[in-house]
């Protein structure tokens, strides 16, 4: 693949970007950065569509299809669960109590501790997850334009975070809905070309290309045989109801796009349509996945029967599939240039959101900077802490790139299990129990929880050989909820 394809792709796609901020950015000062409710549920709907799709979906989702077949699925159909749970529980609940941050309604329910501690868990969460998505579209980029020219990665990491930086400095949530927008238009486009480019390099029409895939071993969605497994169906589909929740729900930057709009009732239709969207975009990427594999088995190892193992160590790592193949010779210029261009469109758009949210939920949540200052002041607070969040960006990216050793989608759930699951705990606790609680020893239960979780694990895999998969994240919560109950003063028990 030729490095000027793919500089011509991010070329057009920040052009658009910065288009977008241009007309985004007005009335954005103080306040209105962080979002309001004009946003009509339906572009909030397509924004929605792409918005838990990033660089780690299109690169590692296909790869996932040789280790792991269809098993993300079941994941996804927990999600469908999640989802209604969200629109029906938490959007209400959002909107009755006004909130700019999803995190205020911690300190409504427990005090200024729990708070601070759930956007502290949030901002490591998101920073960390973020990090991991866009880490694996620069080490691509590296790879196939920056190497290239000689140019270290440090460098590529300061180019393209400083880019994102500066069309989402002015827009705030309104530029993220746009371009989240843009990006599920491109994201779509580009994952229908790669299959037919797919298609045609193997030389199926549509009928063939359908029974290719359905026939194919690496297709199996089910997995009910072993309950030791992390792939495991029942395992699966409950951490995914769970696992939605809490990186959907309860994540100020997903969230940001429905609290924009008009009502509780737009907002929770743009939800489950969001939902179901992508549930087919998923769908697609892992039909598209199968074809991969199939085409380098036949173009590369040169036997179309090659087992999934002999694809692994040729690879090295099954993320590395889908940069394989799309830059192989045979490739249609017009995939490659779509592939990049939708590349683009989901890293850089879920880079830029993560940045809008990780400042909102420091500006508000951490340093409460709405309630002590207004107007120009609060804007000036809000722009070095997005100075801020981009520098911790790029330095955390430098940092997984010396430790990465496994693939990309199941680092960013691992370490969701471990983040994500204080603040599930907190949230859920404050809704089924309304008794009152120690909110200065809230930080304790909090941190101790992802220990005792960490250290559950390795004793089953020890004593039962059990793997832990990302169920995990239920059991962190779990054991939040039992600190919190420990923590309920005993003058507010009956």
């Amino acid at each position: 693949m030729t490095p000027w394809i793919v500089l011509a792709a991010i070329a057009i796609y920040f052009g658009l970007l910065f288009v977008i901020s241009h007309f985004s950015k007005r009335n954005t000062e103080g306040g209105n950065f962080f979002g309001n409710h004009k946003t009509p549920w339906i572009i909030a709907a397509i924004a929605a569509m792409g918005a838990p799709i990033s660089g780690v979906t299109f690169i590692s989702v296909p790869g996932m299809v040789v280790t792991k077949g269809f098993s993300y699925l079941e994941m996804l159909l927990g999600f469908a669960v999640g989802y209604a749970v969200i629109a029906y529980v938490l959007v209400p609940l959002f909107y009755k109590k006004n909130l700019t941050s999803i995190y205020g309604y911690l300190e409504d329910r427990y005090g200024s501790s729990t708070h601070s501690t759930g956007a502290w868990f949030f901002f490591i969460s998101k920073m960390l997850g973020a990090s991991v998505r866009f880490f694996v579209v620069c080490i691509v980029l590296q790879n196939l334009v920056f190497a290239q020219f000689g140019i270290p990665f440090v460098f590529n990491i300061i180019v393209t975070v400083g880019l994102i930086f500066l069309y989402t400095s002015q827009g705030g949530v309104k530029t993220v809905i746009w371009t989240d927008t843009l990006k599920t238009l491109c994201l779509v486009s580009a994952v229908v070309i790669c299959i037919v480019s797919m298609m045609q390099g193997l030389g199926f029409n549509f009928g063939s290309m359908c029974k290719s895939v359905v026939d194919d071993p690496s297709s199996r969605m089910f997995f009910f045989d072993n309950p030791k497994e992390g792939t495991y169906f029942w395992k699966q589909f409950i951490a995914g109801i769970f696992m939605v929740i809490a990186t959907t729900g309860l994540d100020q930057d997903m969230m940001q796009r429905n609290l924009s709009c008009k009502n509780s009732k737009e907002s929770g239709k743009s939800v489950l349509v969001g939902a179901v969207v992508q549930f087919i975009i998923i769908s697609l990427f892992l039909i598209l996945g199968v074809l991969m594999m199939q085409y380098f088995k036949v173009n590369t190892l040169g036997n179309a029967s090659a087992a999934n193992s002999e694809v692994v160590a040729a690879l090295g790592s099954t993320d590395n599939l889908f940069s394989t193949v799309i830059s192989s010779t045979g490739m249609p210029v017009v995939a490659v240039f779509l592939f990049m261009l939708g590349l683009c469109a989901a890293s850089y758009s879920t880079a830029g959101s993560a940045l809008t949210a990780l400042t909102t939920s420091f500006t508000i949540d951490i340093l409460k900077a709405d309630k002590k200052d207004g107007g120009a002041k609060l804007d000036k607070t809000r722009k070095w802490v997005h100075a801020s969040m981009a520098v911790c960006m790029g330095a955390v990216i430098l940092v997984f790139n010396a430790i990465n050793n496994q693939d990309a989608i199941s680092a960013v759930y691992l370490l969701a299990s471990y983040t994500y699951g204080p603040i599930l705990g907190l949230f859920a606790f404050g809704m089924l129990c309304k008794a009152p609680v120690r909110d200065k020893l809230v930080p304790i239960a909090c941190i101790a929880a992802p220990v005792l979780s960490y250290l559950l694990k390795w004793w089953l895999k020890w004593a039962f050989d059990y793997t832990v998969g990302f169920e995990l994240l239920l059991i962190n919560a779990v054991f939040v909820m039992l600190g919190m109950a420990l923590l309920i003063k005993k003058d507010a028990k009956k």
